[in-house]
């Protein structure tokens, strides 16, 4: 069905969209999000303190001598409201804001892309895309473009979620949606890609340590899991695009633009391209190729600077460790190129007053983030999410089940966990001594237990406030509906956690057990202890 029909059809009210409203109404009981995390907050620090005083533990599945692990073997619930717990929450408070990942991420990223956004670039863009792109293919190639982009996941965070509720907004769509198809593409379908990424690495050394558990000489490789990845990318992509346009599109209904920020509606977005605009557009494109032969030059020869400097390898390396900085760069060159154009930026100040206007848009997701970061700091103090992951694990292994069908109850165990250790690679160095040695015991190979472990690690990223950015992600669709609340993004993203956690693991259940196919180059599924 084209995207174009979807303002024909009424809201549907079948059972599962009254399950969705029923969510959204528990959800939405919720308080303000920012009172929420700071409720969370104090909730960890007395719930630390009980666990703490029963002796709550569990046994670390880490080995001995292991980074993090304690000398008698144990994860223990850490107190937070005795004398060191106290202390360490003072001591801590203005640095657990400063620290939290995505907040210099997305305010670095913020200052280039008001550069673009002042000087009209982003809308002269999207005006330019949606006006020439085949409308039944725009919620397709919004999926797609969120996947991909997860290679270096800042872009799809903080440029295409924003970037695709303007592209539905200007196509008389629910911006929602929009924001919801990306948002699904970049982290509920983030272990799907047609590319190797920064991620890709750092769960191989976590698996190979874990494997060497039982073998000592066992490697895993980056691509361990690259065929795999290939594959979900268009299963992701059809699975995102039926969801947004049958389930999703339909339930938010039209969209109202009375509740908006009346600064992100654009009334000419539908406006046709001036000829000052397409020679902006020109001069906008030589700007890109000119970053883009720049990126090149830093990556790609031998001499490269962003390359790793001790062995040289492009993916895990400076470049991709700093990638925001690309985008900053990105936003800032091919913005002022198309505002000297257009004649919107004349000098310095107009670019500077850009870039502040961009970060003033952004107090709502400071004063968010400033209370979500404690939370998550207070969070991995106590232990919780570790003492949560292997009992989760324990669960796993207690069902004693040998046959393949175990690998349906470990992804679901792992989406569980996920909502409490959003972490992809914390969650995965805490169960992967568990996972990894017990499924290689009974026959198979950490490739395929590691892919496994992906499918749910992603699939409930875009239903839990664990989850990095899912306060910025909130922060932008407020910015579609100012009464917009933690319930109403959870509904809207739930169909998405469930079709893929269903229609993902039957995929890779027929990938490797009906069809035999390996998850990656020379990677096996099966292993002989």
């Amino acid at each position: 069905m084209a995207d174009g029909q979807q303002q024909a059809i009424a809201p549907r009210r079948n059972g599962f969209t009254r399950f969705l409203d029923g969510v959204e109404w528990l959800g939405n009981l919720l308080p303000h999000p920012v009172t929420l995390f700071a409720v969370l907050a104090i909730g960890i620090v007395f719930l630390s303190g009980l666990l703490g005083w029963m002796g709550v533990a569990v046994v670390d599945p880490r080995p001995a001598g292991a980074p993090g692990v304690a000398e008698d073997g144990m994860i223990r619930a850490v107190s937070l409201l005795d004398g060191d717990g106290i202390r360490r929450i003072f001591t801590n408070l203005v640095t657990n804001f400063t620290s939290f990942a995505p907040l210099g991420v997305v305010l670095v990223a913020m200052i280039g892309v008001g550069v673009a956004e002042k000087s009209g670039l982003l809308s002269a863009a999207v005006r330019s895309m949606v006006l020439s792109a085949p409308p039944h293919m725009v919620t397709v190639a919004i999926v797609f473009a969120g996947i991909v982009s997860n290679t270096a996941s800042e872009v799809g965070y903080v440029v295409l979620i924003p970037l695709a509720g303007a592209i539905f907004y200007a196509l008389g769509r629910h911006p929602l949606a929009g924001m919801a198809a990306a948002f699904a593409g970049v982290s509920g379908g983030y272990s799907a890609n047609l590319l190797i990424g920064t991620i890709d690495p750092l769960l191989a050394g976590i698996t190979q340590e874990a494997a060497r558990l039982i073998d000592p000489d066992y490697t895993v490789v980056a691509t361990a899991n690259w065929y795999f990845m290939i594959g979900s990318t268009f299963l992701i992509t059809i699975i995102g695009s039926l969801v947004t346009i049958f389930i999703v599109e339909p339930k938010l209904g039209k969209y109202d633009p009375s509740g908006a920020d009346s600064t992100i509606l654009d009334d000419h977005m539908m406006e046709e391209i001036s000829p000052t605009e397409r020679k902006g557009l020109r001069w906008a494109g030589i700007a890109l190729l000119g970053v883009l032969g720049l990126m090149a030059l830093t990556l790609l020869p031998d001499w490269g600077v962003l390359r790793n400097p001790d062995t040289g390898d492009r993916i895990d390396s400076p470049f991709f460790d700093g990638f925001v900085v690309w985008i900053l760069i990105f936003f800032v060159v091919t913005g002022y190129a198309y505002g000297r154009v257009v004649g919107v930026m004349k000098s310095d100040r107009d670019v500077i007053d850009a870039m502040a206007q961009a970060l003033a848009s952004l107090g709502l997701y400071i004063v968010l983030v400033f209370f979500a970061a404690q939370f998550v700091a207070f969070f991995g103090w106590t232990n919780l999410g570790a003492i949560t992951a292997v009992t989760g694990s324990q669960f796993l292994l207690d069902t004693g089940m040998t046959g393949p069908a175990i690998f349906f109850f470990f992804i679901l165990i792992c989406a569980l966990i996920n909502l409490s250790l959003g972490s992809a690679s914390a969650q995965w160095a805490v169960t992967a001594p568990i996972f990894v040695p017990m499924l290689m015991l009974i026959g198979y190979a950490p490739e395929a237990i590691q892919a496994a472990y992906r499918i749910g690690d992603s699939t409930t990223n875009i239903i839990t406030p664990m989850m990095s950015y899912f306060g910025l992600i909130l922060a932008w669709a407020t910015r579609y509906d100012k009464n917009l609340g933690v319930g109403t993004l959870i509904a809207m993203m739930l169909p998405y956690t469930i079709f893929f956690l269903l229609f993902w693991s039957a995929f890779f259940f027929v990938w490797t057990f009906v069809i035999g196919l390996p998850v990656g180059p020379g990677s096996p599924t099966y292993y002989t202890p």
